[in-house]
């Protein structure tokens, strides 16, 4: 063989070459964007309450572990020094502890108030009600030291508009059950 030969032999197998390499940059690039964006869906979705899980009135339903009922929910009418056109409303759990590992199960717990337009309210500490000595909330829950078998009374209180009491519903997330969470239901519904 000649060296005009294998100089062609040469050129030719690197432009196969060349052309393998182009066309897997086809797949390597994709993938590439997949395994950076996968860690941002994942804490997205974990940050974040994106699926209902509707409970109904009266009923308990299975969650971080443990079983949640809705016991009342109200509006606590008749305050002073509140901002105008605006009602506290009490939404009161009972909690029968399944899984004891709370601090692990309940940790980013959030109990809030959604209603018919998707407007969420977080608890407010501007209305201070005296609670019995036995109802804490989602945080004072996880480091109560409930142990398995227990049941707890939780109590978040909060404050939104008039208009929007006819319609607010409980929703409760934890972070191991995220992006799930529990939407209670009103007697009404």
């Amino acid at each position: 063989m000649t060296a005009e030969a294998l100089d062609r032999d040469n050129r030719a197998g690197e432009r196969k070459w060349r052309r393998r390499s182009l066309w897997s940059l086809t797949l390597l690039i994709p993938l590439a964007l997949a395994v950076e964006a996968y860690d941002g869906v994942k804490t997205l979705l974990g940050n974040n309450d994106l699926f209902p899980r509707r409970v109904a009135w009266g009923q308990s339903a299975q969650f971080g572990g443990s079983d949640w009922k809705l016991t009342d929910l109200r509006g606590a009418f008749g305050m002073s020094n509140l901002p105008p056109d605006s009602v506290p409303v009490l939404a009161d759990f009972q909690v029968k502890i399944g899984n004891p590992d709370l601090q692990k199960l309940w940790l980013g717990c959030k109990i809030v108030l959604v209603d018919k337009d998707g407007r969420r309210w977080s608890p407010t500490s501007i209305v201070s009600l005296k609670t019995p000595d036995n109802v804490g909330n989602c945080i004072s829950a996880i480091f109560s030291g409930a142990k398995s078998g227990d049941t707890l009374n939780l109590r978040e209180t909060f404050l939104v508009p008039k208009e929007a009491t006819k319609s607010v519903r409980p929703a409760v997330s934890v972070a191991s059950e995220r992006p799930r969470f529990l939407l209670f239901q009103l007697e009404k519904d």
